[in-house]
């Protein structure tokens, strides 16, 4: 039943990135659907044949569980306790790190290399840049998401890579955080989901070029400033719902080798020692793989290794034979623990193939390749998401004969330092990506413009006035704004960078057709919105995103992204908005005074109501809402029908029916997505997302679209968390359906759940 399921939602990831237009290539073949191993005792005794003498944990034939049991077996204690470090774990000829001796790890144990790689493989030469996370997590596609991981997957082993920490979630508290662009966005299940095909993607997308992935930041990771000297005080509801629950979702779905623990102090407990490590993500799940820390994030040896941490990054530190042999003499821990922590990490490793399939001898040096680029490009383009398209200003047609591209961005050519590969891809404590094979939107709108006999004019926008009196020659100003953020540290505002404002402005005033396009990690506030016609959020685009950009400019591609994320009109609107919430305060100050080493004590005192359950639950009208995002086309909704309309016994499924209709004139795609408000009863503010879809239609068709809100599902879509009695809970009475594309979806029924 298990491989069944598997098998299904594998499917259900890969059918619509496959309709649309995924080179095969690029997907492959999933191993869930390959051929199972032969079981027959005649192939039983030809695996063990093949076992080297003196290794049985290399016989395929066995379970990983028991492989890894024989393994541990054959080990000393200190051969055991270098799978608690990675360095010593992942180098197993080597024994000495960093000063610290252990013997050699018994034989064929596999060589092992993590890198860093949300968006792409950091760290290693030629490889594909493809665009942020939060542009994979506006295409709504689960299918693209699996692409991307199987894609990197396949660049990481072949640069000597077998470890990706990768996927990340967070739930977008704030849009300031300088990491958001490295998520999924702010909903528990398009997060979960999304992250759960990638990893999908990263373990099983290339058989004989297996990767692990390693889902992070565990948990309530939510702001870069101070990140390793703060704690998020959380009450246990909004822990469990909100900042738990897409970890949750991703766990059961995805199956991931290992989950990295987060720098930061959950209610004064440091997260790679906090007994939710065991408590939460391992008993709640019943999840097999191991917990590895982020870089500097242990802070002890018996505390962490009580609540649950397996694996310490990088060199041992805490997690020394020393000190950890001190702490099994004193009884503060145990061997059985011991034995428990080094069983899964060698569990997962060779549940995940690492066993069997050593990285090349020769690592490349140029993995991208010509498939890969179509999954980068295609990301860039169901990502990018249309904001605005006043009067139909987009596509641009054979009448618009001149257009004036304006911004540094547009380039491949610097202005001041900043270029198209300025945003190629998230800043890393400062320095941008190198991307030296980065399309520039100029380049790419300029071969396109000449296919219709067009003439492209540039103005890289460092003088507003020059860029106003070229944008004013032509039929049609392109206008780049951006902004630069990344790990390390937090946005302090939702303006442009550059006097990006500014010029838009300057732009918009000189010619009424200009469209504005946002290269941006987060939201922007766009106080030049009213003067331009159309608004294209094209986030970091990766290396592609020009071609992506002059595809959807021309119409040769229909935008169908949805953001991820709410657009606020201001910081002000955002749910935290005092001190106490963001930044958080140390000793009473929300400023850190030089030399204090206290903990930022922040307080996550909105509770639930974050993303758009803020907006719904207070009123307060965003800039744009979760989910919205404008075709080529138009879609209309009807016929919503519930049923049961009232269900009667324990964990009955409600189908969601209903009509979309395409009313515009070409072929597109769009998202339908399903909210759910609880009763009253409940306290839960706003409404929830609890299921979405692709549908794509020619142009006055139509299609009955039936979906599913399972009780039992993993989302827990119809429960809240209740601190009072410890569990999920159900509240009985009436909850409101709402359908539609975006999380201010107008078409609503109702069923009624018995007491």
């Amino acid at each position: 039943m298990t491989h069944l399921r598997t098998r299904r939602r594998l499917r259900a990831w890969i059918a619509p990135a496959a309709a649309a237009g995924l080179l095969t290539a690029a997907l492959g073949a999933s191993p869930a659907l390959a051929q199972p191993r032969p079981t027959t005792s005649a192939a039983t005794a030809s695996t063990a044949s093949k076992v080297p003498a003196g290794c049985p944990w290399l016989d395929t034939s066995k379970s990983p569980q028991k492989r890894a049991q024989l393994l541990l077996r054959a080990s000393s204690l200190d051969q055991k306790l270098r799978w608690l470090d990675e360095q010593a774990a992942n180098n197993p000829t080597q024994t000495t790190f960093n000063g610290v001796s252990y013997p050699a790890q018994v034989p064929c144990t596999p060589k092992v290399a993590y890198s860093d790689g949300p968006d792409y493989v950091r760290g290693a030469s030629g490889v594909t840049i493809f665009p942020a996370q939060l542009a994979l997590a506006s295409s709504w596609d689960t299918g693209l998401a699996y692409a991307k991981g199987k894609a990197q997957a396949d660049e990481a082993f072949r640069s000597g890579l077998n470890g990706l920490l990768s996927p990340q979630i967070l739930s977008g508290r704030t849009p300031l955080d300088g990491r958001i662009t490295d998520s999924f966005g702010e909903d528990s299940l398009l997060s979960g989901d999304l992250a759960a095909a990638q990893t999908t993607g990263i373990q099983k997308g290339n058989p004989t070029e297996p990767v692990m992935s390693v889902l992070k930041h565990y948990i309530a990771n939510e702001q870069e400033l101070d990140r390793q000297t703060s704690s998020s005080n959380i009450d246990g509801r909004t822990l469990r719902e909100v900042y738990d629950l897409a970890f949750q979702v991703a766990v059961a779905k995805g199956d991931p080798a290992g989950v990295m623990c987060s720098y930061n102090q959950v209610n004064g407990v440091y997260a790679c020692e906090n007994p939710i490590l065991t408590n939460l993500l391992k008993n709640e799940t019943g999840w097999g793989g191991y917990v590895v820390s982020d870089f500097g994030s242990v802070h002890s040896t018996a505390p962490s290794l009580n609540a649950g941490l397996d694996q310490e990054l990088n060199r041992p530190i805490y997690y020394t034979p020393a000190n950890v042999r001190a702490a099994l003499d004193n009884g503060s821990v145990s061997m059985a623990q011991i034995d428990a922590a080094a069983s899964r990490v060698v569990t997962a490793y060779i549940k995940t193939g690492l066993f069997d399939h050593a990285l090349p001898a020769t690592p490349s040096t140029s993995a991208s390749t010509d498939a890969n680029k179509r999954v980068a490009e295609l990301i860039a383009e169901k990502g990018s998401v249309l904001l605005k398209n006043a009067d139909g200003i987009l596509p641009l047609t054979k009448e618009a004969k001149t257009v004036a591209v304006i911004g540094a961005t547009a380039s491949k050519t610097a202005t001041n330092g900043v270029s198209a590969a300025t945003v190629c891809a998230i800043h890393n404590f400062g320095p941008a990506t190198a991307c030296p094979n980065v399309v520039a939107p100029l380049d790419a709108i300029t071969g396109r413009a000449a296919m219709v006999g067009a003439t492209v004019t540039f103005d890289n926008g460092s003088d507003p006035a020059a860029a106003a009196a070229a944008a004013a020659k032509a039929d049609v100003a392109i206008v780049f704004g951006y902004t630069v953020q990344g790990e390390g540290a937090d946005r302090t505002s939702l303006s442009l960078d550059g006097n990006g404002d500014a010029l838009i402005s300057a732009v918009a005033a000189a010619n009424p057709n200009t469209v504005a396009v946002l290269e941006t990690g987060s939201a922007t506030d766009m106080p030049w919105l009213a003067s331009v016609k159309g608004v294209i959020q094209a986030w970091y685009p990766g290396e592609q995103g020009g071609t992506a950009l002059a595809r959807l400019i021309y119409g040769d591609a229909d935008f169908s992204g949805k953001l991820p994320i709410t657009f606020p009109r201001s910081l002000a609107d955002t749910p935290t908005t005092t001190p106490a919430q963001y930044p958080g305060l140390v000793n009473g100050s929300p400023t850190r005074a030089a030399g204090d080493k206290s903990i930022r004590q922040v307080s996550y005192s909105e509770g639930l109501a974050i993303g758009y359950k803020w907006y719904q639950s207070t009123g307060i009208e965003p800039l744009f809402p979760f989910g919205y995002g404008l075709s080529y086309a138009s879609f209309s909704y009807s016929k919503l029908q519930l049923s049961p309309a009232v269900a009667h016994k324990a964990g009955t499924p409600i189908t969601v029916s209903f009509t979309v209709r395409n009313t515009g004139t070409k072929t597109a795609s769009t998202t339908p997505q399903v909210y759910l408000t609880l009763p009253a009863s409940a306290g839960e503010p706003g409404s929830r997302l609890v299921a979405f879809d692709t549908v794509t239609l020619g142009a006055g068709a139509s299609k009955r679209v039936s979906l599913t809100i399972d009780p039992t599902s993993v989302d827990r879509p119809l429960s809240y968390y209740s601190t009072a009695a410890s569990a999920w809970v159900t509240a009985p009475g009436g909850y409101r359906v709402t359908v539609g594309d975006a999380a201010t979806a107008a078409l609503s029924a109702t069923f009624t759940l018995a007491g």
